[in-house]
């Protein structure tokens, strides 16, 4: 097939441009370049503190080569510093990942969370993802149900540190990499401390975010309420409620030793007004298909750190966590698009897990080098059953049993790397073992009564290799290779198509390799650049009744970030000092293209589903000391598919979205917030799914305000 990508080149010069005048201000730096010295010595260390955090600078950050028990030399991760951002709403993810390129951010109605990358399968609940809050997953099961339904409020989250090629070797499986979401911690140089924010929007949007910190003696603490509620834009059932809540203890037992206690629960309930067809979408995309669908979700999730540091060379952390998730759903009978009977489908699913992760870092001396040494394991255990039911009416809530499920995983990993440090060079070889136990039983409840029972051991070592080189001035130059893979999931094996069969389903397995170049030469000037290549064989799907691979993927391409302060180049420019009064005038710009392609399985020859040949991102930040922040944050989004045999329903036009954000303090301690999305009232869409079209928001508002003591 030809390709998408080369015409992309060859009709805009606008890609070559970019990379030529990122690599000409590299050099240009670099000849500059400071005494010889490590890259960890160079890009600023994030740090275990419970002291509050200072506001952040606009910049693409890199995360330290070593933060604690990890280590994230030679990857391709970076930090993204949200709190420098105007306060996002609703967790807006198009507005939070603005200056990060390659993520496909999938809007909806839904408070639910859809995340892709690299066209490396469905962003729907973000399934491709290690999705985890604090090192501790976030999905319900992350091996045989590895689907999102919740994510932290932005507004608890200091930072999201996101991890490409090698995340696998950090936190395990899943091929589109890792997104940890690290809480906030409490200040400890005040006894209480609150902070309440109040936002109204459109479609009677209410947002609320409450929070109290403080410390006394040895105890430190932080929580939060959360409650987001709306009608939606859709004509009916686009409503949705969301409470959340968090309590965070944190005991400083010594100098070198520290507890961390939490608790964290929540519900969501909303409708789902159901997917479109073409026709109908063009006709009236505020419409309602589905006026009864209903999907519940409740969790509980408690967990316990014990931070340690033997010395100053050795590092000990442990976590456990234990959780409860509830997930029902029901769902009228109908397909693409449309309702085809009264009958509805309704669903339970129940998750209760537990895991323990201990982890050690030991930094040596050898052959004249430093060194750091990273190992651990985890353990992880899921007990998961389910009930399928048929209600007579699209209005039942029970119903009919037809099916009964009993799921259990069984997980354990060990991990290894090692970071050899000579001179500028870092080499880091990394090595997980994966082992995972998955039984099945399955009634099928009727006129006769069956019964299935599977049971599916998989064990996948994994191997990986990270370079780095330091060339001065705050610049490196990346590279790495590392494996994944994307565990079978109870989806795949759980057929219910009558005849249907899974015995040829084996773990999809990937290689990804990445060949960068990044820096922050300048106070005012930061960029990264990198090629990529991901060949994810056995990619997993559904040909008539069977599940089987639809072929091997491989997609390359490249992917360009920068961010100019024009404030503070002017003031490096000129000898002048206009940052401090003026602030900083942040523009960035960041590109991704891509070129994918099926090789062997019924789809040969075919295009990945959601691969954009090109993602482009880019807009300005205006920021002062005083706290007065305002974003102008755009997204240009190439055509694409959201299947992977090319299916015309599942086309996604071509589509440029705008959004205006901006947070004002008036006096010390209140701040204005408001915001206009889709300014310019752009109709389309971004997410397709089996229901059908789901349109995004069109143009909407909300303002509202914080105040803090």
């Amino acid at each position: 097939m030809p390709s998408t990508f080369a015409p992309l080149i060859r009709l805009s010069p606008g890609p070559i441009i970019a990379a030529s005048a990122i690599l000409f201000l590299a050099l240009a730096s670099h000849s500059r370049s400071q005494t010889a010295r490590q890259i960890a010595e160079q890009l600023p260390e994030i740090t275990i503190t419970a002291e509050a955090e200072p506001e952040p600078q606009v910049i693409i950050p890199y995360l330290p080569p070593v933060e604690g028990t990890k280590i994230y030399a030679g990857k391709k991760a970076s930090s993204l510093n949200i709190q420098a951002l105007p306060q996002v709403q609703a967790n807006n993810y198009s507005q939070a990942f603005a200056m990060t390129p390659g993520l496909i951010t999938a809007e909806e109605s839904t408070p639910l969370v859809s995340l892709g990358f690299r066209g490396i399968g469905s962003p729907d609940r973000a399934q491709y993802f290690m999705m985890l809050q604090d090192g501790i997953p976030i999905a319900a099961d992350p091996q045989g149900y590895p689907e999102s339904y919740w994510t932290p409020p932005l507004e608890s989250t200091q930072r999201i540190d996101f991890v490409r090629g090698g995340a696998s070797l950090l936190y395990g499986p899943q091929p589109a990499g890792a997104m940890n979401y690290v809480s906030s911690m409490p200040r400890t140089d005040r006894l209480f401390g609150m902070q309440t924010k109040h936002i109204f929007g459109s479609n009677d949007l209410y947002s609320t975010f409450t929070s109290i910190e403080g410390s006394a003696g040895k105890w430190s603490w932080y929580g939060w309420f959360n409650h987001r509620s709306g009608t939606g834009f859709r004509k009916a059932n686009s409503d949705f409620n969301v409470d959340g809540g968090r309590l965070k203890l944190i005991y400083q037992q010594a100098t070198d030793t520290r507890w961390i206690f939490s608790l964290d629960a929540g519900s969501d309930r909303h409708g789902e007004p159901g997917g479109l067809t073409a026709a109908a979408y063009n006709a009236d995309r505020n419409q309602t298909v589905r006026p009864t669908d209903r999907f519940r979700l409740t969790r509980v999730v408690a967990s316990a750190e014990l931070q340690h540091k033997f010395s100053s060379k050795t590092e000990l952390s442990v976590k456990t966590w234990a959780g409860a998730y509830d997930r029902w759903s029901n769902r009228q009978a109908g397909s693409f698009g449309t309702v085809t009977g009264p009958t509805t489908a309704i669903q339970q699913q129940q998750f209760y897990n537990w895991g323990i992760e201990p982890r050690i870092r030991h930094d040596y001396e050898l052959w004249g080098g430093n060194h750091t040494l990273a190992a651990g394991m985890q353990f992880y255990m899921c007990h998961s059953p389910r009930k399928d039911s048929t209600g007579a009416y699209p209005t039942d809530n029970i119903g009919t049993v037809n099916t009964l499920a009993s799921r259990d995983v069984i997980y354990g990993s060990v991990f290894l790397e090692n970071k050899f440090t000579f001179g500028r060079l870092t080499i880091t070889p990394g090595f997980r073992m994966e082992m995972i136990n998955q039984d099945l039983t399955v009634r099928n409840i009727g006129v006769t009564t069956t019964q299935r029972d599977s049971s599916k051991f998989d064990k996948q070592p994994l191997f990986g290799l990270g370079l780095s080189y330091d060339l001065g001035n705050q610049t490196a130059v990346y590279a790495n290779i590392s494996q994944s893979y994307r565990a079978t999931t109870f989806g795949q094996s759980l057929i219910p198509a009558a005849g249907g069969t899974a015995s040829d389903v084996a773990p999809s397995q990937g290689w990804s390799y990445e060949l960068g170049l990044r820096g922050n030469p300048k106070p005012w000037f930061s960029y990264d650049t990198s090629f990529f290549l991901v060949d994810l064989d056995d990619k997993l799907g559904t040909a008539g009744l069977n599940i089987q691979s639809v072929g091997r993927s491989i997609n390359y391409g490249w992917e360009g970030a920068a961010q100019f302060d024009v404030i503070g180049g002017l003031d490096a420019l000129n000898g002048t000092h206009r940052g401090e009064r003026l602030g900083a005038l942040n523009l960035y710009g960041n590109i991704s293209l891509l070129e994918a392609r099926l090789s062997g399985g019924v789809n040969n020859g075919g295009t990945p589903q959601y691969a954009p040949p090109y993602i482009i991102r880019t807009g300005a930040i205006y920021k002062r000391k005083s706290g007065l922040k305002i974003a102008f944050l755009g997204t240009l989004m190439a055509r694409h598919n959201g299947s992977d045999n090319a299916d015309s329903r599942f086309d996604i036009p071509a589509y440029t979205t705008w959004d205006l954000t901006a947070e004002v303090p008036v006096g010390k301690n209140f701040s204005v917030m408001a915001g206009l999305n889709n300014v310019f009232d752009k109709h389309y869409y971004s997410l397709v799914t089996s229901s059908g079209i789901i349109p995004a928001y069109g143009r909407n508002f909300y303002v509202g305000g914080s105040l803090k003591f």
